[in-house]
């Protein structure tokens, strides 16, 4: 079963039917207590960083977080769910993130081609060689609301990238943590299939 985080933030009801409608066994998890029965976690996200963190600290999240992900237990992450895997986002200074990837997540400056917040749909090119984003789905378009991004850098766990007048990460992938930025339950089929995807992993992982 795939425990599905409620921490008082996310979309919630649009991933429950998202996981409804694959017939994807899926429960919410309102306590990390009930973690344990669970075969793999997906954390959806959205608002601000340092709310995203002050519910997770308040609610006794942040620690069964990260020795879940350290364990190397199956995880997928949704938009805020990619950002706070990181150490810390200029839109929250002196909050600090789950740290388990290097780096601060930017603002988007805007300029005459580029509105800020991103909001619409756009395309992730999948970093040749990952191993967790099927090639199938290169040509896949995808639903993106933020106005944050994490900046491209050269590392393993880079899975892929989208433009939006600049190039930078909007999916992540290492062991078996896996996190885009982009809405894959208001993506239609393109988004579907890629929650189907995670699915499927965590069955083979047991």
């Amino acid at each position: 079963m795939i425990g599905i985080l409620d921490y008082g933030m996310g979309n919630l009801g649009s991933v429950q039917n998202a996981c409804a409608l694959l017939d994807i066994d899926a429960k919410l998890l309102s306590s990390p207590s009930e973690m344990g029965d669970m075969e793999g976690i997906l954390m959806p996200g959205q608002g601000a960083f340092r709310d995203c963190m002050i519910h997770l600290q308040d609610q006794g999240w942040v620690d069964p977080l990260r020795a879940w992900i350290k364990e190397d237990k199956p995880f997928f992450g949704i938009c805020m769910g990619l950002q706070v895997l990181f150490e810390a986002s200029e839109e929250s200074p002196g909050s600090e993130g789950l740290g388990l990837l290097p780096g601060t997540v930017k603002k988007f400056t805007e300029t005459e081609e580029r509105k800020v917040p991103q909001m619409g749909w756009n395309r992730c090119g999948w970093k040749a060689g990952q191993q967790f984003f099927p090639e199938e789905l290169e040509q896949c378009h995808y639903y993106f609301v933020h106005s944050y991004y994490l900046p491209l850098v050269d590392a393993d766990w880079v899975a892929g990238t989208t433009n939006y007048g600049l190039e930078y990460v909007s999916a992540v992938s290492f062991g078996n943590c896996h996190a885009v930025q982009f809405h894959p339950e208001k993506s239609q089929k393109d988004g579907l299939q890629l929650i189907n995807h995670f699915a499927k992993t965590v069955i083979r992982h047991h």
